[in-house]
C-alpha cells in the first residue's frame, strides 16, 4: 500500500515534513514500518500538494522519490500552511504513471488514498453507476483510488466533507468487504481522514495538526483507532468511531 501525510498549521517547508525528519515520508518509501501485509516498498511514484494563496499546487512523479534530484531544492524552498504528500506502492494489475499518483485534485480539494478495493472494478459497478457520466469520463486513470475520489468529490457538492468521506467509505466497504480505505482530504483549511484497516497517526499541537500513516520526527503522536473518522483544523481535532463490521 502507500504512505501519506497531511498538515495544516503555520507555514513550513515541504522538506521539513517530507524529507528532513527522522523516519520521514522519504525514508518510509523504502523502509516503512507498518504496511500490514500491503506490500514492502513505496517506489511507484510520489506526489506533493500544497497551497499558494488558498489554491492547491501539485508536483507528481512516477519514479521513486529518492531518484528525483530536483526534489531537495524544490521542497526546501517552498513553504505552505497546508500540505498533502504521498508515496505510492501500486496494486498489482493496475496502471502506473503520474495520473495515478496522489494527491488527486478537484477544485480546492486534494485527496490521497492508502489501500485497495478488492474485486475492483466489478465490485464497485453499482457505485460507479451513481456518478454522472461526465465524472466517469474525466477520471485520470482506471484505478480504484480514482473512482473512490470521484465518489467523494461528487458528494462534496451536497454535504460537508466529513459526511462525504464517511458515507463513501461505508458504501465501498458494503460493496467490497475487506476494503482498505485510509483516506486523506484537505482544502487547505481542514483535514478529513479515515483509519480503515491501515495505520494512521495524528500529532496535534496548539497551532498545527499533522496526520500520517506512520509517526515521524519528534513530538507526541497518538494512534487513530481503526474504523475512525478524523476531522481537524490547525487548532481543532475530532476523532469519532465509524459504523461498520469489525
Amino acid at each position: 500500500m502507500c504512505r501519506h501525510l497531511a498538515y495544516v498549521g503555520p507555514p513550513v517547508t515541504l522538506a521539513s515534513l517530507v524529507l528532513d525528519p527522522t523516519h520521514s515520508l522519504y525514508e518510509q518509501s523504502w523502509s516503512p514500518h507498518d504496511m500490514r501485509g500491503g506490500g514492502t516498498v513505496n517506489a511507484d511514484g510520489f506526489g506533493l500538494g500544497w497551497y499558494v494563496d488558498g489554491r492547491p499546487v501539485r508536483y507528481r512523479r512516477n519514479v521513486p522519490i529518492w531518484t528525483d534530484e530536483n526534489l531537495p531544492g524544490l521542497a526546501g524552498s517552498i513553504r505552505s500552511r497546508a500540505v498533502l504528500a504521498a508515496v505510492r506502492d501500486g496494486t498489482v494489475g493496475m496502471p502506473y504513471g503520474e495520473a495515478v499518483v496522489a494527491p488527486f485534485q478537484t477544485g480546492d480539494w486534494l485527496f490521497s488514498h492508502n489501500g485497495r478495493i478488492p474485486g475492483w472494478p466489478e465490485s464497485t459497478l453499482k457505485l460507479a453507476e451513481t456518478l454522472p457520466v461526465v465524472d466517469l469520463l474525466q477520471l485520470e486513470a482506471p484505478v480504484d483510488s480514482q473512482l473512490l475520489w470521484a465518489l467523494i468529490a461528487n458528494r462534496l457538492k451536497d454535504v460537508p466533507a466529513a459526511d462525504a468521506v464517511a458515507s463513501v467509505v461505508r458504501d465501498v466497504e458494503a460493496a467490497a468487504p475487506g476494503s482498505r480505505l485510509n483516506v486523506l482530504l484537505t482544502d487547505g483549511e481542514q483535514i478529513v481522514a479515515t483509519s480503515w484497516t491501515h495505520s494512521l497517526w495524528v500529532q496535534h499541537t496548539a497551532d498545527s495538526t499533522t496526520v500520517a500513516s506512520e509517526r515521524f520526527g519528534g513530538g507526541d503522536w497518538d494512534e487513530v483507532p481503526d474504523r475512525s473518522l478524523l476531522v481537524a483544523t490547525a487548532t481543532t481535532l475530532s476523532i469519532t468511531p465509524m459504523e461498520g463490521p469489525e
